[in-house]
């Protein structure tokens, strides 16, 4: 059984996201989305909420399992037994950090493999940051992520953006 991570902040997460999990469902026997949690990041949504819309986004997939951890990813891998850490890239910018938060990672721990999975193509431009920039000026995002995500991002991000379709 292969177990992978695919860690991340996902404050929220998008359509991006879910198109690396579904093809990493596909890859791999198991698949762990992992919250991580960053004492010196500031989120919008707490690390719960965060979990549970990525629940409810990936609950068709019954080899996907979602957690979190303020440690390591390393240290999760190990104690989980996963041997592969999952990577979305969007493009060249993404890639090149990537890369060099795989090298970080391998001479943590050399017993894991990054594999790098591109999201769908029009999804590229894509974050968690330009969803919430786009609902905040009223603009569809119902492409880019869940409606669960919608709703809770218009409760989160102003009380006038919770009466827009």
């Amino acid at each position: 059984m292969t177990i992978a991570i695919y860690a991340g902040s996902f404050d929220p997460v998008t359509a991006g996201h879910l198109s690396v999990v579904r093809q990493a469902a596909r890859l791999f026997s198991h698949v762990v989305v992992v919250v991580a949690v960053n004492p010196n990041k500031r989120t919008l949504l707490t690390a719960e909420e965060r979990m549970s819309l990525i629940r409810e986004a990936v609950a068709r997939h019954p080899n996907v399992s979602v957690t979190f951890t303020e440690g390591l990813i390393v240290e999760l891998a190990r104690e989980i037994g996963a041997s592969v850490l999952l990577r979305g890239v969007r493009g060249a910018t993404d890639a090149q950090f990537e890369t060099e938060l795989a090298q970080m990672n391998r001479a943590l721990a050399p017993e894991l493999s990054t594999l790098f999975l591109p999201a769908e193509a029009h999804l590229a431009e894509v974050s968690s940051s330009a969803l919430k920039e786009r609902l905040t000026r009223g603009e569809d995002v119902s492409a880019f992520c869940p409606p669960a995500v919608i709703a809770k991002l218009r409760e989160r991000l102003s009380p006038s953006l919770r009466s827009h379709p």
